[in-house]
């Protein structure tokens, strides 16, 4: 359906549109002629950021797009990003500001994943968020990122339709509605942490590097430095095909090369440095030896020369007129103006050299940005690079003078990450804080009841086929325990002289109280409902109870660490004859430490994984549990006497193990009901 706009479907692509609001009917002609003139204004308002930037495949573009079905006429721009993903975000980046300078304007913006603004923000999403019915609620307003709730019960708000929005109706909530409609806190913390530092970060993300290229690439490059990301791309995407143009160069001789400088992204720069290649004997392009300081800057230029080689060969010089008028352009002087008052120039005294090549760039993006007619045929990067060939002066002799002048190479050691800068850059992108390391003296004194409460707490969140929710980190939802209210809890559920160590015995009135925990009202389930998921608790009963006087018979009882026979456990056991009646052949069972064969469990897992990653790290930090490292490598026999002392409010609670035991045993039959009744 044309209202439920479709996402993006071309791979690596972004797509962002703006409407127009408060969108009244009117005469479209006049409704096109405000978009158009927010085009100009914002092309040129946003120019000095937008003129340096190197994109990776295309611009950030805007064009007016004429209304159709639901969807009213609005400005539209698609940008494919390719592997640099750094300029979706400039991109979000840009739309986010726009609609900060124009008010009127509200802004959508999307990929081939669909919402990545939600997904980028999915740890702190509302629960009812979800793809099904996400389509049309996320929207930038004023700066801010607003998603339009969804009503809880159907018309209980009369302003909120019960589906997903049409943009029309999403553009009237936001008008009339805007300060009800704005993200949480957390939602937009999580989106503008991912477009921090703009624009500065811009400059960060450029490297430059000397490369030997022949002079008709440097003088291409000096006029217009954004077409160095198009012989990237040509020279890293080549085929056999394209590298039968390179056998023999025809454009770009080797024998013009000169040493200049060239600013890259570092995603291009990566991409070519990483590829190995080895030209053709007869292209006339020879290395020196990998021990020769110019090695690299010979590498990069022979790479980057047969990219451009690649893309002038599947061209024609383009010759036109247009460039030549873009002086006499209306928009022209305003334009101009609006990059001296941003300090587009820096400071170049006018008519200087570099002055000269950034008012070229600055026509180049004029030309075709601000005052492109949408009737025009866009240039592919080979038409360019001819046409400025034949157009721009430029003398070898002159550029062979000015490799002494050169500015210096940036440093590369940033393609190099080690092992802790990868995961500070893992912990920011989950936008968490790097754990502080664990002093020695809090090493001696870890509590390792940390490791039993944060299990405790994972255990007892609801989980269904979609996945069990981690707990919050300690800072954000503190664990407690409070043994008192836990006894008096269940208490109620088992009764008080319900003392049996057999949890599978329970009765209905139990399953009632379970049922109600975890919100299941059974009354108002139909009754075939309710018989088979009562009849598929009693098989879960009667099975555990086979289960617990099989594995009575065996060894297996060995492999856990029981409690030691107290004398206050003691007297609890002789005070209920039911629970002796409960073993097999009228002997004790003597009660499994819970918590300690826990901990147990986990540290020895823990100690495994020899400080690489493992099932145990991984659960304990989505907990937010930091375990020390293990400097202790006494055997392990030692290991329950350190637990021990590592539970001393432990030993005041082991008469209501029982109650422990049950409570494991009943998550788990809750768990596979809630299963069963799922499927």
């Amino acid at each position: 359906m044309e209202e439920n706009m479709k996402f993006a479907t071309v791979e690596d692509t972004v797509e962002y549109r703006l409407f127009l609001i408060p969108d009244k009917p009117g005469d479209p002609e006049e409704h096109r002629e405000i978009l158009q003139k927010c085009i100009e204004r914002i092309m040129t308002q946003f120019a000095p950021m937008l003129v340096p930037y190197i994109w990776q495949n295309q611009p950030f573009n805007l064009k007016y797009k004429p209304g159709k079905g639901d969807v009213p006429a609005h400005i539209f721009g698609m940008t494919k990003f390719g592997d640099n993903i750094e300029d979706e975000w400039f991109i979000v980046y840009i739309v986010k500001q726009i609609t900060k300078e124009f008010p009127e304007l509200v802004a959508r913006i999307e990929d081939n994943d669909g919402e990545f603004l939600l997904i980028e923000a999915a740890d702190f999403l509302p629960k009812w968020l979800d793809p099904d019915n996400s389509a049309n609620r996320v929207f930038f307003h004023q700066g801010e990122l607003c998603i339009i709730p969804a009503p809880k019960k159907s018309g209980t708000v009369s302003w909120l339709p019960t589906t997903p929005p049409t943009i029309s109706q999403a553009l009237s909530i936001i008008s009339t509605h805007p300060e009800k409609i704005l993200a949480s806190e957390s939602v937009r913390a999580a989106v503008n942490r991912r477009i921090r530092g703009y624009p500065e970060k811009i400059k960060a993300s450029l490297h430059q590097a000397h490369c030997f290229l022949p002079a008709g690439i440097a003088a291409v490059l000096k006029q217009c430095p954004r077409l160095v990301a198009a012989g990237v791309q040509a020279f890293y995407l080549r085929d056999p095909i394209d590298l039968r143009a390179c056998r023999i160069f025809k454009t770009f001789l080797p024998e013009t090369r000169i040493m200049t400088s060239v600013t890259f992204t570092k995603c291009l720069y990566a991409q070519l440095v990483q590829q190995r290649f080895v030209p053709d004997r007869r292209s006339g392009y020879k290395l020196p030896p990998p021990c020769h300081p110019q090695y690299r800057a010979h590498e990069l230029g022979m790479k980057l020369a047969h990219g451009f080689e690649i893309l002038c060969s599947k061209c024609s010089p383009h010759f036109s007129d247009s460039k030549s008028l873009v002086t006499t352009s209306p928009l022209w002087a305003g334009f101009l103006e609006s990059l001296k008052k941003n300090d587009y120039f820096k400071g170049l005294m006018e008519g200087s050299v570099q002055y000269q090549e950034r008012l070229e760039m600055a026509k180049n993006y004029f030309q075709l940005s601000v005052n492109r007619p949408e009737s025009s045929h866009a240039m592919s990067p080979g038409e360019e690079i001819l046409t400025l060939l034949q157009t721009i002066p430029f003398d070898i002799e002159e550029l062979k003078k000015e490799e002494a002048y050169l500015p210096p190479e940036d440093d590369e050691r940033w393609l190099d990450l080690s092992p802790d800068q990868l995961d500070q850059l893992l912990q920011e992108a989950a936008g968490k804080k790097e754990p502080e390391p664990i002093s020695k003296g809090q090493e001696e004194n870890y509590d390792l009841t940390q490791v039993s409460e944060s299990m405790k707490a994972f255990i007892s969140k609801v989980s269904t086929h979609k996945g069990a929710e981690v707990p919050r980190e300690p800072s954000e939802a503190p664990i407690t325990f409070d043994a008192d209210s836990f006894l008096n809890y269940f208490d109620k559920i088992l009764g008080s002289k319900s003392h049996e160590s057999d949890s599978d015995d329970l009765d209905e009135e139990d399953s009632e109280c379970l049922d109600s925990d975890d919100d299941v009202d059974l009354e108002t389930q139909e009754a075939g409902e309710e018989a088979s998921v009562k009849g598929t608790l009693d098989d879960l009963k009667s099975y555990m109870a086979q289960m617990d006087r099989e594995l009575a018979h065996t060894s297996i009882a060995k492999s856990f660490t029981t409690q030691k026979q107290m004398e206050p456990l003691s007297q609890t056991t002789n005070d209920n004859p039911e629970e002796e009646d409960s073993g097999t052949g009228g002997s004790v069972m003597t009660p499994v430490d819970v918590d300690l064969n826990l901990v147990s469990n986990i540290l020895e897992s823990y100690s495994s994984q020899a400080g690489l990653a493992g099932p145990a790290s991984n659960l304990l930090q989505s907990m937010g549990v930091q375990l020390p490292d293990n400097a202790d490598h006494r055997p392990t026999k030692h290991l329950e006497e350190d637990l021990n002392s590592c539970f001393p409010g432990m030993k005041n609670l082991r008469k209501y193990d029982f109650y422990l035991t049950t409570l494991y045993k009943i998550i788990t039959s809750m768990q596979i009901q809630k299963c069963c009744a799922t499927f």
